[in-house]
């Protein structure tokens, strides 16, 4: 495949645009960081000589007006993603968004019609899904070589300490969508609904344990599958010893992956059943040595611009991950299942993710502009 050598940019020099310059760099031969973006000259100039990033707009405006970049790596604070993004969608250019991509479903909607009607592309970024590991173990399920799956887990036990929310923005519905559940066990359940496929259910609770905060800091779901599989799902920032887990159980052999904030192939297991030690080996077969990450990600969405397809994680795949998180709070919050596809223009959860409100009182903190 012929590579087209792409101009790229950051808006929002924060600690997670190291992780999306180090992947443009890795992939300098088919990608060119040259201009960077932030609301805080200094940080952006400090920015740009750290990664030797030739250029600093003012503002996303001025970067797109002058029409001489392809991608935007949105990486901002998530209140500014959808708007930022549909600037960018407006423009023609395509844009790799972090996550949580936007507070609402309400507001995914909004960027969904401003790419149909433009042509442009957002790929939101969910770098689980392009872990080593992952792809063997879409093969094989594809294959029905690991039978029906049956039950599944998703447990984020990650620790944040009252500090942590000291940032303004953080543990607030109208800065930042939700807790745990919008912003950090999102990356291991988006990975598990992308394995698992259409969910149908969701039954959920969602509390606020300990922190500082308007959101909850901890949430937990039953989720029923089309496919006929069941999940547990966990998503905490109360857990002082740390780990991302996820199983699958499989008719023939359970598959599982331990690690925190990132994998390598070393961190799945495999249990074949009874019968179906030939599962072992077939796993063993075609190791990796790719950690996952940004870059891997990243090289698909090259790929995809190269090949003149949408860029991967797609807007209608976000929708599943986004409409899953919207539908917990719904449950939770009103002590009803949520089906797929329940939650319609109107409904106060998908405008908000707190919907009707939170079962608790607000924290008491100081307000903050979402501007």
């Amino acid at each position: 495949m012929t590579h087209t050598v792409r101009r790229a940019a950051i808006v929002g020099t924060g600690s997670i645009a190291n992780a999306h310059a180090a992947a443009l760099h890795g992939l300098e031969d088919r990608v060119q960081l040259t201009a960077v973006v932030d609301v805080d000259p200094a940080r952006a100039h400090g920015f740009a000589h750290e990664w030797a990033v030739p250029s600093v707009a003012p503002d996303l405006a001025t970067l797109l007006a002058a029409g001489d970049v392809d991608l935007v790596h949105v990486c901002t604070p998530p209140s500014t993603h959808a708007a930022l993004a549909l600037q960018c969608l407006e423009a023609g250019v395509t844009v790799v968004l972090e996550k949580p991509p936007t507070l609402s479903l309400a507001e995914l909607d909004i960027l969904i019609e401003a790419s149909a009607r433009t042509g442009a592309h957002v790929a939101t970024v969910f770098q689980q899904r392009f872990g080593p590991g992952t792809p063997r173990l879409r093969s094989l399920a594809a294959a029905g070589d690991l039978g029906a799956p049956l039950l599944a887990t998703c447990h984020t036990h990650w620790y944040r300490d009252d500090a942590y929310y000291a940032v303004p923005w953080r543990g607030r519905w109208e800065t930042e969508g939700g807790g745990p559940t919008m912003g950090h066990g999102i990356h291991q359940f988006d990975l598990l609904l992308s394995i698992l496929g259409p969910w149908e259910q969701v039954v959920a609770v969602a509390a606020r344990q300990s922190r500082p905060t308007d959101t909850e800091d901890v949430s937990l779901a039953i989720v029923t599958f089309a496919g006929g599989a069941v999940a547990s799902v966990v998503n905490s920032v109360v857990s002082p010893r740390q780990v991302s887990a996820l199983r699958f159980d499989y008719a023939h052999a359970t598959i599982e992956l331990t690690h925190l904030y990132g994998y390598t192939d070393d961190d799945w297991t495999v249990t074949p059943a009874p019968g179906h030690e030939h599962l072992t080996a077939a796993w063993a077969g075609s190791p990796s040595t790719a950690g996952n990450g940004h870059l891997a990600q990243l090289a698909a969405v090259l790929d995809a611009l190269d090949a003149g397809a949408a860029p991967p994680v797609t807007l209608a795949d976000t929708r599943t991950t986004v409409e899953f998180i919207a539908a917990l709070y719904a449950s939770a919050f009103t002590g009803r299942p949520v089906r797929a596809g329940q939650l319609g223009p109107g409904d106060p959860f998908t405008q908000r993710m707190d919907g009707t409100g939170a079962p608790w009182p607000r924290a008491g903190r100081p307000s903050v502009s979402s501007a």
